[in-house]
């Protein structure tokens, strides 16, 4: 009887141990340190409520946004055996990080890195990284894409504000215009955080342009909208992401565009959203990104487990339903499909524009 009461306590505590063994275990890589510990906050609780939900465990590291910090999180986590790796927001610490966990087979969905290089280089790197959010050249290819759809029939007009980042957003909208056969009527650099734009607001109806993309700030946007209103110029301005931020004293004109990503959580699922606030957590930033990254590692890995195929091959190539939406990695890592969307300002906020 004392042999059989052994045996069967061996044989249930190896079947613990193999529980234990085989439980999933998901890296969670934030800057919880430093200038950025606010935005890494919202990776750690997105994720961490993602974990809660469906069951899984989860193994949090500070990369610090930095190189070093990055180094000493990708070993944690290859210390701690993590089937793969969600979060990290800086270019510096997920470019120390990869080779580590490459060397481990530990793939990374990365909720805030835009670096380019790190999905084009994939073919020498062979980096196992995917993209939860955009590439850095997204947002102008949209506006160039988007905006010579809509304006196809219109007499347009671009101008910038003379930084790197106004300069690209005009010359690819500029490129594509010319591609679809189109030209604008008018192409300037305007001065920036200038009280009024009378002068080029004045330049702009002369030419005669009804629509008009500015590659600048929206403090720049809104006081050329308030200006063209005041000429009764008939003008519609348009920009990218950075009319996110709300304008100072001059508020939006009524009507103009704006090329951005839609706010996480007002295309979310409601039920995920409540789960956020019955747990006093804001669903804003970085926590819906994680929340959905989470998501898809679960898929991912269950599915790789059936199928006998590796993680990245279960990663790539199909859609996973998100809190977000549908989400689908392509060949390099990066969405099969841009994010950013038109909205229009209504005189209270922007809403999505139906595309055309």
């Amino acid at each position: 009887m004392r042999l059989l009461m052994t045996t069967s306590a061996v044989l249930l505590w190896l079947s613990l141990a193999a529980s234990a063994e085989a439980e999933t275990l998901v890296g969670v890589a934030a800057p919880l340190s430093g200038p950025s510990a606010i935005l890494g906050k919202q990776v750690e609780d997105g994720a961490g409520l993602a974990a809660e939900a469906n069951g899984l465990a989860i193994k949090t590291a500070d990369d610090a946004c930095t190189a070093d910090g990055g180094a000493v999180a990708a070993k944690e986590f290859v210390d701690a055996k993590v089937d793969i790796v969600v979060g990290f927001l800086c270019t510096e610490a997920i470019e120390t990080a990869l080779p580590i966990l490459k060397n481990a087979k530990i793939p990374v969905i990365t909720v805030g890195v835009r670096t380019e290089s790190l999905t084009d280089r994939r073919a020498k790197t062979g980096w196992p990284v995917y993209r939860l959010g955009p590439r850095g050249d997204d947002e102008r290819n949209a506006v160039a894409a988007k905006l010579t759809q809509l304006w196809r029939d219109d007499l347009f007009a671009i101008v910038d504000d003379g930084t790197i980042y106004g300069r690209e957003m005009a010359e690819t909208f500029r490129a594509a215009a010319e591609q679809a056969a189109l030209k604008p009527v008018f192409v300037d650099t305007f001065r920036p955080q200038l009280d009024n734009q009378i002068g080029l607001v004045g330049r702009l109806k002369k030419a005669g342009a009804t629509k008009v993309f500015a590659g600048g700030d929206g403090d720049d946007i809104a006081i050329m909208g308030r200006d063209a209103a005041q000429l009764n110029a008939g003008i519609t301005f348009a920009g990218g992401e950075n009319l996110r931020t709300p304008p100072g004293d001059v508020p939006y004109a009524v009507g103009t565009l704006m090329i951005a990503t839609p706010e996480w959580s007002e295309v979310a699922d409601p039920k995920i959203v409540q789960a956020f606030g019955a747990k006093n957590i804001a669903p804003d930033g970085y926590t819906l990104p994680a929340y959905a990254a989470v998501e898809i590692a679960k898929t991912a890995l269950a599915d790789a487990e059936s199928s006998g195929e590796p993680l990245g091959k279960a990663l790539t190539g199909r859609d996973f339903a998100t809190a977000i939406g549908t989400i689908r990695f392509d060949d390099k890592g990066d969405l099969g499909q841009n994010p950013f969307r038109v909205f229009r300002f209504d005189g209270t906020h922007f809403v999505p524009l139906e595309d055309k």
